[in-house]
């Protein structure tokens, strides 16, 4: 399926200022699948390219799968195109490198146009289609390096113009697999302000969940993988309960990488500790903000080194505190008065203490959910992010084009 909208790409004058030349471009998006149900990273393309179309700058989105969020981005996209893989089957790879001249065929670039790849997985298509086009090819690093980076990523990053790194130590942790420092620069997270935010009427809302109201909620949100550590969770949470704290624990999301299995086998966990009639597995929940609300904590128990941790933000917006593990990009995150939630990554006495000191934060600090809402305002606005990949990308376009101006004429 091929939608393409009706083009809305913007002519510029050439004889007006340099920046001027400069002021739209084309971005060509390239994501896996557009949907809420794999993580943050497909929520944060949506809020970029959203807000690269309110400046003025022309979208095409490239995908393989469709996914819920896929309504969405045809609202202002001027081109839809779903692709066959982003890569090259080792089995068959005639085949493949035949699909992906076909693909490649199916894009259409104007002035200024340039390939943004949402992650790693999909920048071999990305680079050969900038390739192909002449153009540049940016990529969002947004995940840490697997163990084994394969050839196809390692030559297409190693390609690629410019690569975006979402936390200081997702940088680090792709500069010590051999990427120079030079090409990757940082852009934070962030999140919608206007859809997060605090609620007043907790006690009406917990009533509707068949939550007690004299019951404290912590909430985890994200997706249920064995890298996002939710068997420290419940262990912890189970060490916990121990102290005759009337607690209730929401496990929000579904799994992706490792199925139903080990969903299954985190119930299990929850039984054989005894502590299953306090835990709730809501499944996947489109518009977590009315849990983020109702919590008095989210946790964040992450094993592997966490680029970001979307969620902490989606939390602190609503006014609820987090609690985290200290790893990747979560310290970058909860610093100052908020460290006071981090804990050792897969330690579960250490995250029970944790959220034990932290629980009674309604009547020790009563200002503390305003000062986390405060803080992600100040700090992790959506526009602040735009921004910065809005300029990283026009500069790698004149980079790309080697655009000069001598004697009052433009030279490419």
């Amino acid at each position: 399926m091929a939608l393409i909208r009706k083009l809305r790409l913007r002519e510029v004058n050439p004889i007006n200022t340099f920046n001027s030349i400069w002021k739209y471009m084309h971005v060509i998006a390239l994501e896996n699948e557009p949907s809420s149900f794999r993580g943050g990273q497909e929520l944060s393309l949506l809020d970029v390219c959203r807000g690269l179309d309110q400046q003025g700058h022309s979208i095409s989105l490239l995908y393989e799968r469709e996914g819920d969020l896929l309504e969405q981005f045809e609202e202002f996209c001027v081109q839809m195109i779903e692709v066959s893989d982003y890569r090259i089957n080792r089995s068959k790879p005639l085949v493949s490198v035949l699909k992906f001249l076909s693909d490649i065929r199916k894009v259409t670039i104007f002035k200024n146009s340039i390939v943004y790849s949402n992650h790693y997985h999909n920048s071999l298509f990305g680079y050969t289609l900038a390739l192909s086009k002449n153009i540049p090819f940016v990529c969002h690093i947004r995940l840490p390096p697997p163990k084994i980076i394969g050839w196809q990523w390692t030559i297409s990053l190693r390609g690629a113009n410019q690569l975006i790194a979402v936390s200081k130590q997702t940088k680090l942790d792709w500069i010590k697999r051999g990427f120079k420092e030079k090409k990757i620069e940082v852009v934070y997270n962030s999140i919608n302000l206007d859809k997060f935010n605090p609620l007043v009427g907790i006690s009406k809302l917990k009533k509707e969940l068949d939550i007690p109201e004299d019951t404290q909620v912590i909430s985890y949100v994200g997706r249920l993988d064995r890298e996002k550590g939710l068997e420290t969770l419940i262990k912890g949470f189970a060490l916990l309960l121990k102290s005759g704290k009337t607690i209730r624990l929401l496990i929000v999301g579904k799994p992706l990488l490792q199925g139903e299995t080990y969903k299954r086998a985190l119930e299990q966990l929850s039984i054989s500790l005894g502590v299953e009639k306090h835990i709730n597995f809501l499944g996947h929940v489109t518009n977590p903000n009315s849990l983020y609300q109702i919590s008095d904590l989210t946790v964040l128990p992450s094993l592997h080194s966490e680029p970001f941790g979307r969620t902490i933000l989606e939390s602190m917006a609503c006014g609820t505190p987090v609690a985290a593990s200290r790893t990747g990009g979560i310290p970058e995150i909860l610093t100052g008065e908020f460290q006071i939630g981090l804990f050792e990554p897969g330690d579960e006495k250490d995250l029970s203490n944790v959220l034990n000191r932290m629980l009674h934060w309604r009547d020790s600090n009563p200002k503390f959910s305003n000062q986390c809402r405060e803080y992600v305002v100040q700090n992790f606005s959506l526009g602040r992010t735009i921004e910065s990949v809005e300029k990283l990308l026009l500069e790698t376009i004149k980079n790309k084009n080697a655009i000069y101006q001598k004697d009052g004429l433009f030279v490419v």
